[in-house]
């Protein structure tokens, strides 16, 4: 058994020095956003986006316009994308149901899925407009019966984007913020004089948006760690070089530093799409960006086996992974680390990204081994709850709890199960001491 990587990426520890530079920055920044509130966030929209508004919240008038600004065919083409990830998303949700179950004979036991209270879902702009990332995070927590729903992106070309702001209103949020960056993101979660914070943070951001939610994350829940997007395409001889080529650059023209692997076992495979890749970055309008990044993070794996490919496949644990093969199915069924999967030839990235109905913000970094991606349940809160119902219950339980407690040398803990054992089971327990 042999792997062999033809191209590497950037080592582990260079990627370390620029995630560091962006830490301190990003700290420095929310601890200001902390101590000045609006005035913060005033100035730094001022310094990145060139825009300073009377308020960031845009008003009812303002969205309408707006709207107004979208074309027939866009507004429809957004709504049907929408009825698309609403359809999957209601699916979901009915699939998580509440449960009540006596375990006992007068012992109740159950939970219910209640909704997060308020979520600041951010949506971002600058060199592409993510228009996809509304539906993603807004739709979503509105299918979920969230409350209040924030919904923020910043200026394009200083002023509220159309079409995201059609999408967000669309997609059912409540309020709807022009605000970008970090200042975006910290205002949500920290509150200002204007803004109430939220109680989670969703959506997908640039390396600064998700270091902030990281530092973030505990005082508001978060999605997930995202770092830039990344593409791996799983292929063999079944399919052709032009094929691979395109959905490795389809995804790295995201940013400079957005990984994009190609795995197979065939050499020839291998060495075409390399040569495809070059050809498409001479006439790819993007290639600026997505030339970087597959000079600095591109990868390509050539494995003698399939079951080397999903050792690959699965240690990488990667965003977006393509699966091009004459086994299309087994690599589904024992793929266990990824974001969300594309199996065939006829599945790509870009169709999940925007329009078929799953949900794009997905784990990177390798979280894939731990998490999945944002999806109804996210936020949802599964909380249980007890109920005894019998005083012949109460004191089975009890009996059992006060030794177990004691057990453990927890005697204000016992005396909760004894007190019970003593007025519904009539029993003298002496205080401190386990029950018999």
């Amino acid at each position: 058994m042999a792997i062999e990587f033809l191209k590497r990426s950037k080592s582990d520890s260079e990627k370390a020095e620029e995630d560091a530079k962006v830490r301190s920055v990003v700290e420095a920044t929310l601890a200001d956003i902390g101590s000045r509130g609006d005035a913060a966030v005033r100035d730094l929209s001022a310094k990145f986006d060139g825009y300073t508004p009377e308020a960031f919240r845009l008003t009812a008038s303002e969205i309408e316009a707006a709207m107004q600004k979208v074309s027939t065919r866009d507004m429809e083409d957004i709504k049907f994308a929408q009825q698309q990830i609403r359809t999957f998303a209601e699916a979901q949700r009915a699939s998580m149901t509440d449960i009540e179950v006596e375990t006992l004979p007068g012992v109740i036991l159950g939970h219910r899925n209640i909704p997060v209270q308020s979520v600041g879902c951010y949506v971002p702009g600058g060199k592409f407009p993510m228009v996809a990332s509304a539906h993603m995070s807004v739709l979503t927590a509105s299918v979920a019966g969230v409350p209040r729903i924030v919904a923020s992106a910043p200026p394009v070309k200083g002023a509220p984007h159309p079409a995201i702001v059609a999408a967000m209103y669309l997609g059912g949020a409540h309020e709807i913020l022009c605000l970008g960056g970090i200042q975006a993101v910290g205002a949500m979660a920290l509150g200002t004089e204007t803004i109430d914070p939220v109680h989670m943070l969703v959506g997908p951001g640039n390396a600064f948006v998700a270091e902030a939610k990281r530092q973030l994350y505990g005082r508001v829940g978060i999605d997930l760690f995202a770092g830039p997007t990344e593409t791996m395409v799983i292929a063999d001889e079944t399919v052709d070089a032009e094929l691979c080529a395109t959905d490795l650059l389809g995804q790295a023209e995201h940013g400079y530093n957005s990984p994009a692997c190609l795995i197979t076992n065939s050499r020839k495979l291998a060495d075409a799409t390399m040569a495809e890749i070059d050809r498409l970055l001479a006439i790819l309008p993007t290639a600026e960006t997505a030339s970087v990044s597959w000079r600095d993070y591109g990868d390509v794996v050539l494995c003698d086996t399939h079951d080397e490919m999903l050792q690959v496949a699965n240690d990488m644990a990667y965003e977006h992974v393509q699966v091009m093969t004459d086994r299309d199915d087994w690599y589904l069924d024992n793929m266990h680390s990824y974001g969300a999967l594309f199996l065939g030839p006829r599945t790509n990235v870009a169709n999940g990204d925007k329009v078929i109905g799953t949900n794009h913000t997905l784990p990177t970094k390798r979280a894939g081994r731990y998490t999945g991606g944002l999806w109804v349940g996210k936020f949802l809160k599964t909380h249980s709850y007890q109920k005894i119902t019998t005083d012949a219950a109460a004191v089975l339980v009890g009996e059992y709890g006060s030794r177990l407690c004691m057990l453990e040398g927890f005697v204000g803990h016992a005396e909760q199960c004894n007190i019970r054992v003593r007025r519904y089971g009539g029993k003298n327990i002496a205080y401190g001491t386990a029950a018999e």
